[in-house]
This record gives C-alpha cells, structure tokens and sequence, in this order.
C-alpha cells in the first residue's frame, strides 16, 4: 500500500513538473516580452527565471491568461 502511494506521489510531481517546465518554456520564449516590455532583449537572466516558473506554473498561466485577455 504504501509503494503505490509514494508512486502516485512520485508520478504526480513528475506531470506536475513537466506541465511547468514546457509553461516555463514557452512563457520565456513568447509570454515575457508581452508581460513586461522591459525583457525585450534581455535574455541572459531568463534562464534564472525557469525553476520559479516550473514551481509556480499555474499562477504564471493565471496571471498570463488575464493580462491576454485584458489587453483585447
């Protein structure tokens, strides 16, 4: 009992972590520059941004969606 839950643990953080790390990717490639203008052109401190991003994926999305939504 106890192997399948430290399995479902296992599994659950692993999608967690994969539906992050592409969030965090695609946000770095094409999200940054439309949230904050200041970016543009600044790609050496990306790469700081990306275990953040992985972390804390829905509330980027959230926040992304919103701010998308406003601006049309």
């Amino acid at each position: 009992m106890e192997v399948r839950v430290a399995a479902f643990i296992v599994q659950a953080v692993t999608v967690y972590a994969a539906i992050g790390a592409v969030v965090a990717v695609v946000f770095l490639l094409w999200g940054i520059e439309r949230i904050d203008p200041g970016a543009h052109g600044g790609y050496a401190f990306r790469p700081l941004l990306f275990p953040g991003l992985v972390l804390l994926w829905p509330l980027v999305l959230l926040r992304w969606l919103a701010l998308e939504r406003a601006r049309s």
